[in-house]
């Protein structure tokens, strides 16, 4: 068993045996409600897509993935096992979009959700404000001229330039920014999704090394910098971190889209 156990995965095994059952209540989901509840062709199998999302995610989560990795690493993990899966089996990817694209429609709602924490910090916004919006901005700024930057250097296109503009923001603004400016968005997408898996992993070694202390400046850098993947290790790092970077998403995704276009005419 030792010798199977080094050669074997334990995590593949717990992979397999999660997808098998999954797989089988799903179905067994379909059946009652296509058969025993009456729900139509259309609507059966979007209700049973939903609750399998959810028996799935929830699997995951207190079984297959319950270690003590950062969530940074457990996304680039993940992204990394999606690519080898559809590269290993030939999927292309208008049929992996086919079935993904539902999920991309709970973007926006999620991100909507990041004004909770701050609303509860509503007072510590109001008493730093000007700072708030000065971070927020510099940030904002320093994203955007290091684009120009880098892409004067290795001499880039104009619709390579316009489609890092918004690598900072938050998915459902960068795209249309993207689209708007005539940028590649798919490659927006792409890019808006390592900068936040980077901004995850490197906030708190950055923090460290530069002895930023405060909480709320914590907050303003790692939201201005990586959008809603960076957000989510500062909710990890404290409340009012969390708070902070949740207002420098919103506010960075305005102040993106009004300057861009003012930018991308540099260029």
């Amino acid at each position: 068993m030792k010798k199977l156990s080094r050669i074997v995965d334990r995590t593949m095994v717990y992979y397999l045996i999660i997808g098998i059952l999954n797989f089988i209540v799903c179905t067994g989901i379909m059946f009652l409600l296509f058969n025993l509840c009456g729900l139509s062709e259309h609507l059966a199998p979007l209700v049973n897509y939903g609750l399998g999302s959810v028996i799935w995610y929830l699997s995951c989560k207190y079984i297959l993935f319950r270690d003590n990795m950062s969530t940074g690493q457990q996304l680039l993990r993940f992204i990394a096992e999606v690519i080898v899966c559809l590269l290993a089996f030939n999927i292309d990817y208008d049929s992996y979009n086919a079935g993904a694209k539902y999920i991309s429609y709970l973007l926006t709602p999620a991100t909507v959700c990041l004004a909770v924490p701050l609303y509860e910090q509503v007072e510590l916004l109001k008493k730093n404000a000007k700072a708030i919006f000065a971070g927020i901005l510099s940030g904002v700024l320093t994203s955007i001229l290091c684009v120009l930057a880098g892409c004067v250097i290795f001499g880039l296109s104009h619709e390579q330039y316009v489609t890092l503009l918004p690598k900072s923001i938050t998915t459902a603004i960068g795209m249309g920014v993207s689209e708007e400016l005539g940028g590649i968005v798919t490659i927006t997408v792409a890019v808006i999704i390592i900068t936040g898996v980077f901004g995850n992993m490197m906030a708190e070694f950055v923090c460290k090394v530069f002895r930023i202390q405060e909480p709320v400046a914590k907050g303003i850098a790692i939201g201005a910098s990586s959008h809603a993947v960076g957000t989510v290790k500062a909710m990890e790092i404290g409340e009012i971190e969390g708070a902070m970077s949740s207002l420098a998403i919103a506010v960075a995704g305005l102040l993106t889209v009004v300057l861009a276009p003012v930018f991308a005419g540099i260029m």
